[in-house]
């Protein structure tokens, strides 16, 4: 099946790996530095494989097997110069695409902006397969690439396995530059949720008498915060010595689903006043839960799969304009569902406020929630633009300083004053919202 074309000009070479790089540059794709793509009757003119920050001694190792191609033309001819692998440095994509523009038939192989690693002129009569070892000499952000010349006449097929390292005392790294730092930060992540979640255990026993259900539910979520920050560090220290994750991505993913799903379940409840100014949820109530929830398990769904597909499938630029649309969608649904609860408390506690006999309390509590309204607002301005603006104006040695903004954000840093509430103000505040969201 044909795959419609989403970018107009994309049958001129030059263009298109404009185009795959733009999409490379915002996709978070497979952390994995190893890599073995099967590439099957592809007739694309550029097959983007990975994007990688070297330092000064990076190295690139690519491994070609079972190598064919078929012509979609009668007797065309084949020159294998027009066939092979190269690298080019991410700052290069405007004089990339302006050299397309001033030359529309030319073969983004003999650009001057491109390395090119090999191509298919090294095979050796009946040889189909080759391998490549290159050291890249300038420090940068770079994108290796297979590009057909040809693509209108040939298809290619072939086993490709990739490698991409930097030797730091002699041991090879297979972390891009700016992910390094990633294991040590999801470890002290690690540790200072594993801190939060001892306190909040012993401190939820020693206040039993007053502890909520919410509570339980809030100590859940530190677990699989944490236990998702020790599958990171696992996951990015795994990568960083063998180039695979060996198995700790599934257990990164699952705890994160499980974390999402929380963190918002926890947003919702503690919006709605659930014990802390009524014992149970009301039906409008229960229907953002319902809808909330399932959305975040499709959220993170579209997740792994923007980060998993990569973009060597000949789907990719579908995959991507699908499950990306999908990703922001349900993101603003769930950041706006969220905020439905907290404003129908905010409302009916300034009407509490101004009808019984116990203003200065009811005001207490509406300025706690409009405290926790604006913290929310700020919360996820912070993480959806503020964070995505800051990691793209980073440097690609700093990547790690945009993950590390992100986690600290999410840190609880002071104690929150609306878990707290003596009994009678419970039941007053409790029996008021119960009137009020039945009217």
């Amino acid at each position: 099946m044909e795959i419609f074309n989403f970018f107009p000009l994309s049958h001129h070479p030059m263009l298109q790996v404009s185009y795959a790089l733009l999409i490379i540059s915002c996709i978070p794709f497979a952390i994995s530095d190893i890599n073995d793509k099967h590439i099957v009757d592809d007739s694309r003119e550029i097959i983007p494989f990975q994007k990688f920050g070297f330092l000064e001694d990076g190295h690139t190792l690519i491994s070609i097997k079972d190598i064919s191609w078929k012509s979609k033309a009668h007797k065309a001819q084949l020159n294998l110069n027009s066939m092979g692998f190269y690298i080019f440095k991410m700052s290069f994509l405007g004089p990339i695409v302006m050299e397309a523009i001033r030359n529309k038939h030319s073969c983004v192989l003999s650009s001057k902006y491109v390395q090119v690693l090999s191509t298919f002129e090294k095979l050796t009569t009946n040889s189909s397969a080759y391998n490549v070892s290159t050291a890249v000499d300038e420090p940068d952000e770079y994108i290796l690439s297979f590009c057909n010349c040809k693509a209108e006449l040939f298809e290619v097929s072939m086993n490709v396995h990739t490698e991409m390292y930097n030797l730091k005392h002699g041991e090879k790294e297979f972390l891009s530059a700016g992910k390094t730092n990633l294991p040590i930060l999801y470890f002290l992540l690690f540790l200072i949720y594993t801190s939060f979640f001892v306190i909040w255990v012993f401190t939820c026993i020693k206040q039993r008498p007053i502890t909520e259900k919410i509570h339980t539910i809030m100590g859940a979520l530190l677990l699989f915060k944490m236990l998702s920050m020790i599958s990171a560090f696992e996951y990015y220290m795994y990568v960083r010595k063998t180039g695979t994750p060996h198995g700790w991505d599934i257990a990164f993913y699952v705890f994160g689903l499980f974390k999402s799903v929380l963190l918002f379940t926890v947003i919702v409840l503690i919006g709605t006043g659930w014990c802390f100014l009524k014992p149970h949820l009301q039906v409008r109530e229960k229907k953002v839960l319902m809808v909330v929830m399932p959305l975040q398990v499709v959220e993170n769904i579209a997740y792994v799969i923007l980060r998993e597909k990569g973009l060597t499938t000949k789907e990719w630029s579908f995959l991507y304009i699908t499950w990306k649309r999908t990703l922001l969608l349900v993101d603003v649904v769930c950041c706006c569902a969220i905020f439905f609860p907290i404003i129908w408390v905010i409302r009916l506690l300034r009407e509490a406020s101004k009808t019984d006999g116990k203003a200065a309390r009811n005001l207490e509590k509406l300025k706690l929630f409009k405290q926790f309204y604006m913290v929310l607002v700020g919360y996820l301005y912070f993480t959806r633009v503020a964070v995505p603006e800051i990691a793209y104006r980073l440097n690609y040695r700093y990547e790690w300083v945009g993950n590390a903004t992100e986690e600290c954000v999410s840190l609880p840093i002071e104690r929150n004053p609306y878990l707290v509430i003596d009994e009678e103000e419970e039941n007053a505040a409790g029996q008021f919202l119960e009137d009020g969201t039945l009217i």
